[in-house]
C-alpha cells in the first residue's frame, strides 16, 4: 500500500487536515450508491457511481469534463476509453481515500492512465515506486518508458542511476544490448560516467557490438569516439584496441588510433616536452560519484581547520574555502549523513570538546549541533544506518568507556551501553548492522582488544584481539571484513595492517604500507582503502597510499596539500554540486604532471614505490613510435583497410547478480 506524499489525513500536525474517517464515509456513500451524480464506464462496460465533486477536485481532467462547456452539465454518464476498469476502479477509489496498491504488475499502465486522467497524485506515486526498484537490469527500461510519457524528473534520475552503476548495467543488462546506437553513444559520451578505469567503457562497447557484430562492427569508429582512449592503460590499449578486428578492419579508425598513439608517446615522453602541454579531450578525466574530505588535524606544531578534497578521476587534491568559522580541531571524528558532513568531538589545543558542528556540502553552510554528553578527544565515530555513534575518547582527565550516539532528526544525543574497556585512540567501523571498535590506549598500555556492539541488544561483546597492539589506528570495512591499518605498538609507528572476519573470528594479516603511520584518515572510495595523512614516528606527513584487494597490493597515490596528522575523513556520493569539489581545470592535468615530474623527478630518483595501476608505462617507445610512423604513412598514402572481420561469436552471459 503506498500514500499520497501530498495527502494531508489526520495525525499530521497541520492548520487544517483531511479526516481520515470523513474520507472513508465519502466512499461508503459511492459503494452504496448514495447521493452519486454521475457514472463513469470503462470500454469493457464496467460502470462506477461516483460523486463529480470528489472527482473533479482530484483531478483537473474530470473538473473539465463535468464543468466546462465541451460537456453538458446535466451530462450524467461519461466513457472513459482507451482505460480498463481495473486501472479506472483504482483511480477513483483514490480520489475518495487518496491510497492505491501500486506494484511492479499494475505501475506501467496505472502511470500512463493517471497522466491521461490527470491524477498527479498517482502520477508521483507511481514515478516514486520506479524510483525506488530500480537496479542494473531495469533502469535502462524505466528511463526509456519515463521519456515516452513525458516524466522528465523520473527519466533524469534513472539515467543518474544509470551512468551510476554503468559497470554493472553493462554487464548484468539485457536491456544494454538492445539500446540504440545514439542512445549508447550519449551515454559514454558523459563526464559523469561512473568508471574507475575507460577499459569497463571499451568492454561495455564490445558487448553492445558483439550481440549483433554483422551490423554493430561497423558502429565501433563511433563509439570510440567517446571512449577517453587517452585514460586507458599503454598495454591494454595496444594489446586489446589497437589490434582488434573492429578496428583494424575499419579505416576510419586510423586517425583516432593515430591520436592516441602520439599522446600516449607525449605522456611518456612529457617531460622533455618544451611550453605548456595542453590535455587532450581523448585524456579528460570523467567526474567521480564519489568526493573524499580531509577535514581538520595537527599541523605544524598546531591544529588546523584546514579542508582539501580528493578528486578520484584526476587524482588531485582540491582546497575547500569554506572552513568551520568556529576555528580549528584535531584527535576529532567524522560522519556523513545524506550531504552533511558532522565533525564530532576533538581538541583545539586548549580544550576537549564535546561540541558537534555540521557542514553542509550543498550549501556550503556550518552549523552547530547538540553536545554530546562527555567531552571527547581521540573519538572513535561510526554510522549505522541513520544514526551516528560516538566511542571512548580522552575528556583531559580520563580515558573513557562510555559511548553515545546520535539522532538528527531530534538532534539529541543518548548514552548507550558503556564499553566493557576504556580507550581513547581506537577505531570504529560500522559492518552488517553491527560496530567495531578496535585498539586504542587505556591510560598505561596500547591495546589489541576489540569489541562489537550490536544494536538490538544494546551490548557489546568482546572478539578475538588483533595480532598486535594499535593505539592510534585506523580501521574500515571493506569487502564484508574489517580491515585495520597502521598504529602505534608502544615502540614504533607501524606500516602493518590485519583483516579480521566476522564469520570466521579470526584476523589475518594485510600487506604493509609503504609509509608507518599512525593517527592518520581512513576511507574507501573507488573500492580501494585511502590511508591519508598521520606521523611517522618522526613528523607529520601528507603522503596517501590505497590497498586494493583485488591486487593485495598498496599503491602510491597524490599527496596531500599540507601535512598534517590528527585529521579525519569522509565521503559523500552524488553530491549535486560535484564540481564545485573537484580539479576546476582539467584541462591543464598534463601541465601539471609535466612540471610535477620536472620538480620531483630528482628526489624520486630510487625509491621502489608500486604505482596507482593507471599510471601508464611504455616499455618500448621506439616499437611504438614504428607503429605510429607506419599507421600515418598508410593513411598519407590511401593504403585500403584490411577487409571486415567476420562476425565474432556472442559471449556467453554473465551470471552474477545484483
Amino acid at each position: 500500500m503506498e500514500n499520497d506524499p501530498n495527502n494531508t489525513t489526520a495525525g499530521r500536525e497541520t492548520g487544517r487536515c483531511m479526516s481520515v474517517a470523513a474520507m472513508q464515509a465519502l466512499h461508503r456513500l459511492r459503494e452504496c450508491r448514495l447521493l452519486c451524480d454521475a457514472i463513469v464506464r470503462a470500454d469493457d462496460g464496467a460502470a462506477f457511481p461516483v460523486h463529480r465533486a470528489i472527482l473533479s477536485a482530484c483531478s483537473p481532467y474530470f473538473l473539465a469534463l463535468f464543468t466546462t462547456t465541451l460537456h453538458s452539465r446535466e451530462q450524467s454518464d461519461v466513457l472513459i476509453s482507451g482505460v480498463r476498469s481495473e486501472i479506472l476502479l483504482l483511480l477513483i477509489e483514490y480520489a475518495y481515500l487518496r491510497r492505491i496498491d501500486v506494484t511492479d504488475n499494475n505501475v506501467h499502465e496505472l502511470l500512463m492512465t493517471a497522466d491521461y486522467l490527470a491524477f498527479l497524485g498517482v502520477l508521483q506515486l507511481c514515478c516514486n515506486h520506479l524510483m525506488t526498484s530500480l537496479n542494473s537490469k531495469n533502469c535502462l527500461g524505466i528511463m526509456m518508458f519515463a521519456r515516452r510519457v513525458f516524466c522528465y524528473k523520473l527519466e533524469a534520475d534513472a539515467r543518474r542511476y544509470l551512468l551510476r552503476y554503468f559497470v554493472m548495467v553493462a554487464i548484468q543488462s539485457d536491456e544494454f544490448l538492445h539500446l540504440p546506437l545514439e542512445e549508447l553513444n550519449s551515454i559514454i559520451l558523459e563526464d559523469e560516467l561512473n568508471v574507475k578505469s575507460e577499459e569497463a567503457v571499451w568492454e561495455a562497447v564490445l558487448r553492445w557490438v558483439n550481440y549483433d557484430p554483422d551490423i554493430r562492427w561497423q558502429h565501433t569508429v563511433k563509439l570510440m569516439g567517446s571512449i577517453r582512449l587517452g585514460l586507458l592503460d599503454t598495454q591494454f590499449f595496444l594489446e586489446n584496441v589497437k589490434d582488434h578486428p573492429y578496428v583494424t578492419g575499419n579505416e576510419g579508425s586510423r586517425p583516432i588510433i593515430i591520436e592516441t598513439l602520439k599522446f600516449l608517446y607525449d605522456l611518456e615522453m612529457i617531460a622533455q616536452r618544451d611550453g605548456e602541454v595542453a590535455t587532450p579531450e581523448i585524456a579528460r578525466p570523467r567526474v567521480p560519484h564519489e568526493v573524499l574530505f580531509a577535514i581538520g588535524g595537527w599541523s605544524g606544531g598546531s591544529p588546523t581547520a584546514f579542508i582539501e578534497t580528493y578528486d578520484t578521476r584526476a587524482d588531485r587534491w582540491i582546497k575547500v574555502e569554506e572552513v568551520d568559522p568556529a576555528g580549528p580541531r584535531a584527535y576529532h571524528g567524522t560522519a556523513v549523513l545524506g550531504y552533511c558532513i558532522y565533525v564530532i568531538g576533538g581538541f583545539d589545543g586548549m580544550d576537549y570538546f564535546n561540541s558537534c558542528r555540521c557542514f553542509d556540502a550543498v550549501t556550503k553552510s556550518w552549523r552547530e549541533v547538540a553536545p554530546m554528553n562527555a567531552r571527547r578527544c581521540y573519538v572513535s565515530v561510526a554510522v549505522l544506518g541513520e544514526t551516528i555513534y560516538a566511542m571512548g575518547g580522552y575528556d583531559g582527565h580520563h580515558r573513557q568507556n562510555t559511548a553515545e550516539r546520535f539522532n538528527h532528526r531530534t538532534n539529541q544525543w543518548s548514552l548507550i551501553s558503556p564499553m566493557n574497556a576504556q580507550r581513547s585512540d581506537a577505531s570504529a567501523a560500522a559492518l552488517d548492522n553491527k560496530i567495531y571498535i578496535t585498539g586504542g590506549f587505556n591510560g598505561q598500555e596500547c591495546m589489541n582488544s576489540v569489541e562489537m556492539y550490536d544494536p538490538d541488544t544494546n551490548q557489546w561483546t568482546n572478539l578475538t584481539p588483533m595480532r598486535s597492539r594499535r593505539s592510534g589506528v585506523s580501521c574500515i570495512a571493506y569487502h564484508n571484513k574489517i580491515y585495520v591499518i597502521g598504529g602505534f605498538n608502544g615502540i614504533s609507528r607501524m606500516c602493518s595492517g590485519e583483516v579480521y572476519d566476522p564469520v570466521a573470528n579470526t584476523w589475518a594479516p594485510v600487506p604493509d604500507m609503504y609509509n608507518p603511520r599512525s593517527n592518520f584518515a581512513i576511507e574507501v572510495i573507488d573500492d580501494m582503502i585511502f590511508a591519508i595523512g598521520g606521523f611517522n614516528g618522526v613528523t607529520t606527513i601528507y603522503h596517501v597510499e590505497c590497498y586494493d584487494e583485488k591486487t593485495n597490493e598498496w599503491y602510491e597515490a597524490t599527496d596531500m596539500n599540507i601535512y598534517r596528522s590528527a585529521l579525519s575523513a569522509c565521503v559523500i556520493m552524488g553530491l549535486p554540486n560535484v564540481y564545485d569539489y573537484i580539479h576546476k581545470h582539467r584541462e591543464r592535468l598534463m601541465e601539471e604532471k609535466r612540471q610535477k615530474i620536472l620538480l620531483s623527478e630528482t628526489a624520486r630518483h630510487g625509491q621502489h614505490r608500486t604505482a596507482l595501476p593507471d599510471v601508464r608505462l611504455i616499455e618500448d617507445n621506439d616499437d611504438m613510435l614504428e607503429q605510429l610512423g607506419l599507421m600515418e604513412n598508410q593513411a598519407a598514402n590511401n593504403v585500403p583497410a584490411p577487409p571486415p572481420p567476420p562476425p565474432l561469436p556472442l559471449p556467453p552471459q554473465p551470471m552474477e547478480q545484483d
